[in-house]
């Protein structure tokens, strides 16, 4: 193990620019590349793997932009065991201040066989050659034996006793294919480890774990691997990379983080960043992760059964066993559908500024079921326009509406049921249509209301996408803010309106003082 690295530490070596790139179509610009390396140095990863020099000049490219600004981690590139691509990748790597020159060699039977068509003992002459050629260029080399889970053990120890004499600082057992398991990784590690402990220098190299998800146990195997004394793990950021991707470095460093007990040791990742990169590498590829995706996911702090927000609600430990804000979330998402509980939407409804009796949430989340019987997820806006219909219930409410153009001018004609249960019609003219509408309204219900501020907007998508009007209003000078939903921008704007005349009417009648009254007393 290396002394010159806490064993309490994990260095955590991203691969999204050069792996992860590898997934089809998840290409990068070097310009790309750049702005994600940024993202990745202010994530606190110890080292990035910024390309395959020798593949492409864009490679090339990306490697000498980033390595003249992005200066605190390690800059990693990747070679193959040739002397052409070592030599290739030692000039990409001249501007970065911390170097690192990554070679590897395929070692099991099957790659030995079909894939480089070479003996045991000239894979191990090739270790040899490539990593004392690499070590002559930079000081920093990691070697990794590819397909190493698939490799006779006592073989693979052979291979890290060469790479380790001839001057890697670094060995790479890595998973290629996502084969092995948890126990057998472990078993893996801890046996090389021991096999390669009388080597001179073996205890200041590093061993890593590099494990692809085609079984879906990439962090698992990462995190085996470390428990058994690996203090570097590769991966990359949502996990994307060849076939079914890599560990996913925001898995890992929670994982880290949350379980810290029982492992005994973290990570440098700056975990409130975590969102914010995942986002990053989103927009830049423009590959989204799935909804349920561990940490990073939409749904990842999100709840909706009942049961669950009851729970949260009381103490958000009995759900959630790290805080949203932690991995850069702005917090839990009670998300309200036909499963959620009267407490969950009462809590929603008190966000939003309403506070309401046991008898008027009864109604309100009668009709917050009967909503839920016709959509999948209500929202904000959604529980607003219920208590629209609630507060209008006592007050005036709109029964028609018709727009027209007489002349050149907005003609507007409503028709309101008055709190007494009368239809009460009138129209107006205005030079647009909004202006005659509220002049209608001003007529049918006595109330003058002056418009400061009106905006629409729309909330959802698709088909069961509404229209939301927010107006801001003076009456006998004092300011009052309405807001209106419906699939009709019109009607919303006429709802949003009502909500503040019949607000008005309400502090009126029940006794309570309007602001003037308040103001006045």
């Amino acid at each position: 193990m290396n002394t010159n690295v806490s064993n309490d530490t994990v260095r955590i070596f991203d691969t999204t620019l050069r792996d992860g790139e590898q997934s089809p179509g998840c290409s990068m610009s070097p310009q790309q590349k750049l702005v994600m390396a940024r993202g990745l140095a202010e994530l606190g990863v110890d080292i990035i793997e910024t390309g395959f020099p020798a593949s492409s000049e864009s490679d090339r490219q990306a490697m000498a932009l980033i390595g003249r600004e992005v200066r605190t981690p390690t800059l990693a590139v990747l070679s193959r065991c040739l002397a052409g691509d070592i030599e290739i990748s030692a000039k990409a790597l001249e501007a970065a201040a911390k170097p690192r020159l990554h070679v590897f060699l395929s070692t099991s039977p099957l790659h030995r066989e079909h894939k480089l068509r070479m003996s045991p003992e000239q894979v191990l002459e090739s270790v040899r050659k490539h990593v004392s050629l690499a070590r002559g260029y930079i000081d920093d080399v990691e070697f990794s034996a590819e397909d190493a889970t698939r490799t006779e053990i006592d073989y693979l120890i052979q291979v890290a006793r060469t790479a380790i004499a001839a001057g890697a600082t670094t060995i790479n057992l890595p998973d290629t294919v996502g084969f092995t398991t948890p126990e057998e990784i472990g078993d893996m590690f801890r046996r090389v480890i021991a096999g390669v402990a009388d080597v001179g220098g073996a205890d200041k190299v590093i061993f890593s774990a590099h494990c692809h998800n085609d079984l879906g146990l990439a962090v698992a195997n990462s995190l085996a691997a470390a428990e058994a004394g690996a203090r570097q793990i590769e991966g990359s950021i949502n996990g994307i990379g060849e076939r079914a991707g890599n560990c996913a470095i925001e898995e890992i460093a929670m994982a880290l983080k949350v379980r810290n007990a029982f492992y005994s040791f973290g990570t440098n990742i700056n975990t409130p960043r975590i969102v914010p990169t995942s986002q990053l590498l989103q927009r830049l590829i423009g590959m989204p992760v799935q909804r349920n995706k561990a940490v990073v996911g939409t749904n990842a702090f999100a709840h909706e059964s009942g049961i669950h927000q009851h729970g949260m609600l009381r103490h958000r430990g009995t759900y959630e066993i790290m805080r949203p804000q932690d991995v850069g979330w702005p917090d839990t998402q009670m998300v309200l559908g036909r499963h959620s509980g009267r407490a969950a939407v009462d809590a929603r409804l008190r966000a939003l500024g309403y506070l309401l009796e046991e008898d008027e949430l009864k109604l309100v989340f009668e009709q917050f079921k009967n909503l839920c019987e016709r959509q999948r997820v209500v929202g904000d806006a959604d529980l607003q326009m219920l208590m629209q219909d609630a507060a209008a219930s006592d007050g005036y409410r709109l029964a028609s509406m018709t727009i027209s153009d007489v002349g050149g001018r907005a003609n507007a004609l409503v028709e309101l049921s008055d709190p007494e249960g009368n239809r009460v019609a009138e129209t107006a003219q205005g030079n647009g249509p909004v202006d005659a509408l509220f002049g209608a309204l001003s007529a049918a219900t006595g109330v003058k209301l002056e418009l400061d501020s009106y905006q629409v907007h729309s909330v959802g998508i698709g088909a069961d996408a509404r229209g939301e009007a927010s107006l801001s209003v003076r009456h006998e000078g004092v300011e009052h803010e309405g807001t209106g939903t419906s699939k009709d921008i019109i009607e919303a704007s006429a709802l949003a309106w009502l909500e503040v005349a019949n607000r008005l009417r309400r502090q009126r009648g029940t006794g309570t003082p309007t602001p003037q009254e308040a103001a006045a007393a």
